[in-house]
């Protein structure tokens, strides 16, 4: 049986005690650590945008009511659709899916609007004189309960629209190019 050396903690072989560990070098001071950074966030934050102005809201509110009555339309056009009461099954059909595809694309213009996006006032106000032409239609054709508070969201959103603080909210701001060429 091999013995142990005293306080190696190895076994002896059969050429000795085990040879001794090399002395450690001594330790250089501990540097100072700088501050660990805080995390940068997943995606660059936009610029501080100011709160679009309540006018703007109101406007953006009110297209989406739009949207809103719109998807009930298309319900109503799908009842009667499904109930055999359309002209046609096929147009039925289309009717129904028009309806609630521009009801999407309402939701998309007021999201845009309520984000003050410039793109969204052309949209907007081309909407509302289709909304007018919608009222005036249903009005003549004795439904005045669609027409009259279509006509009065359409007022609503047009003159939320064209509030002084809406239309600078909608203002793109002058690019760099288009100054260049000023100069």
């Amino acid at each position: 049986m091999a013995a142990r050396a005293k306080g190696t903690g190895r076994a002896k072989g059969p050429r000795g005690p085990a040879t001794p560990k090399a002395p450690a070098q001594p330790k250089a001071p501990d540097k100072p650590r700088a501050p660990a950074r805080p995390e940068a966030p997943a995606r660059p934050e936009a610029p501080d945008k100011p709160e679009p102005p309540a006018s703007l809201r109101l406007a953006a509110a009110a297209q989406a009511i739009e949207a809103v009555g719109l998807c009930v339309a298309g319900v109503f056009a799908a009842v009667s659709t499904a109930d055999g009461k359309s002209y046609q099954t096929a147009s039925g059909i289309a009717l129904t899916l028009l309806a609630f595809g521009v009801a999407a694309g309402l939701v998309a213009i007021a999201a845009g609007l309520a984000k003050a996006r410039p793109w969204s006032r052309t949209p907007a106000i081309m909407t509302q004189v289709f909304v007018v032409i919608a009222g005036i239609t249903l009005l003549e054709g004795h439904r005045p309960e669609w027409g009259v508070p279509a006509l009065l969201l359409s007022a609503v959103c047009v003159a939320g629209l064209l509030t002084p603080a809406s239309l600078r909210a909608l203002n793109r701001p002058p690019s760099t190019a288009s100054n260049a060429k000023r100069q």
